[in-house]
């Protein structure tokens, strides 16, 4: 059981404060942005997820890549940190979060992935200004932040 569902345990599906990140993956070109389509919530998304205790936002990046999309994270660069209402998200199953999202820029090491059937069932490389309109809500929010919708 890992540590979200350890929590989720002993407070049910009530609003919980999660620290995590979402990773901007550009192709060769930096033109097209690299979503995944969730199998949770059937949106597409950025590459990401929550922290697990004693990690740093950058560890979780590098991990949630290796685990969703089966590639090596290289050259993580910072690009902002979001949080506030607008980050709060209901799950299908109910449980809700508000999200504080640490986003990075990161080049992977090769495109042989080898997706997490259990968390992703697509990937794709969008034009920024050709996003699709089933995106989650919360990186939608910090796409557009960000310029990029």
């Amino acid at each position: 059981m890992d540590y979200i569902q350890q929590i989720r345990a002993l407070v049910g599906s009530r609003p919980l404060i999660l620290p995590g990140v979402a990773i901007l993956i550009f192709d060769q070109t930096k033109s097209r942005l690299l979503l995944q389509k969730r199998t949770d919530n059937k949106l597409w998304g950025l590459t990401g997820g929550f922290m697990e205790p004693g990690e740093s936002f950058e560890e979780t990046a590098v991990r949630e890549t290796f685990e969703e999309l089966g590639v090596s994270i290289t050259e993580l660069t910072f690009v902002s940190l979001f949080s506030g209402e607008e980050l709060y998200y209901r799950y299908p199953n109910g449980d809700e979060v508000y999200s504080v999202i640490a986003v990075y820029k990161g080049q992977c090491e090769s495109e042989a992935f080898k997706l997490d059937g259990n968390e992703v069932s697509e990937i794709k490389y969008f034009p920024l200004n050709e996003l699709p309109k089933e995106m989650n809500p919360n990186h939608k929010v910090v796409l557009e932040k960000l310029g990029y919708s």
